[in-house]
């Protein structure tokens, strides 16, 4: 203790100097700072590392180190850049991260570069879900770019851009998570922005564009792509002095056109062109037109709704669907034309305000169904072809004309079931109908084929009611009975309730098939080609023939209320005279 006591003395003078250096020493030293460690040994699992001021070596895993690509560095002598995690851990040893120090170094240089907007350089490593991983090449740092910032245009595949060096601009940055997000897209946009401003340097106001490409449509306009260095947008209103509603109605992709460019900003780096001034106003001769006049058109362009043509240069008209044929349902321009075709059309209309000229193409012919009614009017026969049916009818093509004339079901046969006949008949089967009715403003023919035979229910025509007819039994059932007048053809049901006067006597299974027996006519409607039977009728037309015939005049007489009548009848009238 008597070191202590005199501090001037030589001893305790050395122990002072070591004390102060070594705490100067690890003062320098403090938890999450980053420091470097020389390696002094390594094993098959661990390396060993000096660090000046701790009390110990600290231990690195060795595949932490191979893992971040260090293996080359894992030499004695060599240092390695370490975080110091713990000073002293819960048993007395010191705790180090080289991984977690290069994360940190890494993310201190893309805060720099962030707050400094300067591009850094990385390379793309795999695909994610929304986009791409990208790693920093200089520190190894993993960051996210979304995949609407890979490049300025979609890409389908970007094979060509995975672990290529390339720019990259730092767009976010969450300091508390640790995550960065970056851009390509914004690299590539920048030095366009440059070489675009030196392009439309090139253009002026009045300038022809020949050649210029078509890219792709808007509702607003077309655009075109001139030399491969500039997109042009042609405005709707600029395409053609004829009414378009959109662009794809007048152009193809690919197509090449001569554009005239009449503005130019700077500012917003963008050239306007019209199309429509490189030549003059159609509309300014249109007189030179007439209504229900024949002319040649050009096809320019095939739609689903019809064909766009040419009466002249600039000024272009649509030949819509509905006026391309008389007799076709759903007719296709597609199917019927090709771009570059000259066609007969008829102008039907001419708008000068709304500069819209109207033209039919069918019209150029006479209307088949005004020949069809001239040449076959209503209630002729004629030859045709079953084309098509459905669930309720027939679609005959007349001989002749390119006209389906419709045949409903109820028109195959008088007497059998429609439904039933409609099946019996197939496509290609040749027939012969009557023509029932023509309109041709509808374009529609309707005909029939029962209607080529004569009526069966004629046979009712020398008939009246109460008159008595002989049947042949078909069918019996618990309704009635399904007969079959003798020299008819026509199938007649007669009710339980019609059979007999008697209740009891009405039963059906009193006849079988076969049977001949004799009823009256109930009811007759010629017009209707309604009929119907009754026994019962008969009976009852029978039974008062019967008694009309055979009664005696005295018949009744000896009744004691036989005179009643004839005794009120006379007191009525007596009590009138009064």
């Amino acid at each position: 203790m008597e070191i202590y006591n005199n501090l001037e003395t030589k001893a305790s003078k050395e122990f002072k100097e070591l004390l102060n250096s070594q705490l100067s020493k690890t003062k320098n030293l403090a938890e999450g700072k980053i420091i470097e460690g020389k390696i002094t040994k390594v094993t098959e699992k661990f390396v060993f590392l000096f660090i000046e001021g701790l009390k110990s070596e600290p231990v690195i895993d060795i595949n932490e180190l191979k893992s971040m690509g260090l293996s080359d560095q894992i030499k004695l002598g060599n240092k390695i850049s370490v975080l110091l995690e713990r000073i002293e851990d819960k048993n007395g040893e010191v705790v180090v991260s080289a991984s977690k120090a290069l994360k940190i170094k890494g993310w201190d240089k893309l805060v720099e570069a962030y707050e400094k907007e300067t591009p850094i350089m990385g390379k793309i490593t795999s695909k994610c879900k929304g986009g791409v991983i990208v790693e920093h090449i200089e520190t190894g740092s993993l960051m996210f770019c979304p995949g609407s910032q890979i490049s300025d245009k979609p890409l389908k595949d970007i094979s060509h851009l995975m672990n290529e060096p390339q720019k990259f601009a730092l767009i976010k940055l969450d300091k508390i998570r640790g995550n960065a997000c970056v851009s390509r897209r914004q690299i590539i946009s920048s030095n366009k922005k440059e070489d675009k401003a030196k392009i439309i340097e090139k253009y002026k106001v009045g300038d022809v564009i020949k050649n210029a490409i078509v890219k792709g449509y808007s509702s607003f306009g077309c655009f075109f792509d001139v030399n491969s260095e500039l997109d042009v947008l042609v405005h709707l209103q600029e395409i053609s002095y004829s009414r378009v509603n959109h662009p794809e109605e007048i152009f193809n992709i690919g197509e090449k056109h001569d554009l005239l460019v009449i503005s130019v900003d700077k500012e917003k780096q963008q050239v306007g062109c019209s199309i429509k001034q490189l030549s003059p106003d159609p509309f300014e001769h249109i007189s030179n037109y007439e209504l229900n006049k024949n002319y040649k058109v050009k096809v320019v362009k095939l739609m689903d709704f019809g064909a766009f043509c040419e009466l002249e240069p600039g000024l272009t008209t649509l030949l819509h669907s509905s006026e391309l044929s008389w007799t076709k349902k759903n007719p296709s321009a597609k199917k019927m034309f090709k771009v570059g075709d000259e066609i007969n059309c008829i102008i039907t209309e001419i708008d000068k305000e709304k500069r819209r000229v109207s033209i039919s193409h069918r019209l150029t012919e006479k209307n088949p169904f005004t020949l069809l009614q001239e040449k076959h009017p209503e209630d002729s026969l004629i030859d045709g072809t079953v084309t098509s049916m459905n669930d309720y009818a027939i679609y005959v093509k007349l001989d002749g004309f390119d006209i389906d004339g419709f045949l409903h079901a109820n028109d195959l046969t008088y007497n059998k079931k429609p439904e039933e006949e409609l099946k019996k008949y197939k496509k290609d089967q040749k027939l012969k109908v009557k023509i029932l009715e023509i309109k041709p403003d509808q374009q529609k023919v309707r005909v029939g084929l029962k209607q080529t035979e004569q009526d069966p229910f004629d046979w009712f025509k020398d008939k009246k009611v109460n008159d008595a007819i002989t049947v042949k039994v078909l069918e019996t059932d618990s309704k009635g009975l399904l007969v079959l007048p003798e020299g008819s053809k026509i199938e007649v049901n007669i009710k339980k309730s019609q059979i007999a006067i008697n209740a009891s006597d009405a039963r059906p299974n009193r006849f079988i098939k076969g049977d001949r027996i004799d009823a009256a006519i109930q009811e007759l409607d010629l017009k209707k080609r309604k009929v119907s039977l009754s026994i019962k009728l008969l009976e009852e037309l029978q039974n008062k023939e019967a008694v009309s015939k055979f009664s005696s005049p005295l018949s009744g007489k000896n009744l004691p209320f036989s005179s009643l009548s004839d005794k009120l009848d006379k007191k009525e009238n007596k009590k009138k005279k009064e």
